[in-house]
């Protein structure tokens, strides 16, 4: 079945072609440059062309830039429907029929003391927060629901937050609908 001639033939098939791609990578990487090292290592490159860029007057103006338009500027133009699309995120633990659930119903929560809807046990930091923000305002909205964690120490929501302005805009805006 196997002699010595077929393992030679084998062997040799897979070292030549070893060889072969060994070769191929020395021959391509004389003739491509990939990596730091290699061809022009510390020489500098000529650049081929340049766009020219106006300072915009330090870091003042990129963080404006960063920041975006304001809470208001964006709720004044918010749209109720695509908050509705929002809320389904919330439906896992809200409920929009004055039942309570894992969360407490948020039938009317814009304009609503914190931490007042009857028959819900609310967590101590939530009743803590009610100093710091004793209604739900849609600033006071906006920016529970940026990072809910980080807002209300010891909450037990475990939902990370909405992290685009429109998004939370547009909620509070359903919100605001449901009564």
């Amino acid at each position: 079945m196997f002699d010595t001639m077929t393992v030679t033939k084998a062997a040799g098939a897979l070292i030549g072609s070893l060889l072969f791609l060994l070769l191929m990578d020395w021959a391509a990487s004389g003739i491509y440059h990939i990596g730091p090292s290699g061809h022009g290592e510390g020489e500098e490159h000529a650049q081929a062309y340049t766009i020219p860029v106006e300072d915009a007057g330090g870091d003042a103006g990129g963080e404006a830039a960063d920041a975006g338009p304001d809470f208001a500027t964006v709720l004044a133009s918010a749209d109720a429907a695509a908050g509705e699309k929002v809320f389904g995120k919330c439906k896992a633990c809200h409920k929009l029929d004055g039942s309570d659930s894992t969360g407490p119903h948020l039938n009317g929560v814009v304009g609503r003391p914190v931490a007042s809807a009857a028959g819900f046990n609310y967590s101590d930091g939530m009743k803590g927060h009610v100093a710091d923000a004793p209604d739900w305002t849609p600033e006071a909205l906006q920016e529970f629901l940026t990072s809910p964690k980080t807002v209300v120490k010891g909450t037990k929501m475990a939902f990370a937050g909405l992290p685009k302005v429109e998004d939370r805009a547009n909620l509070i805006a359903y919100l605001e609908t449901q009564k």
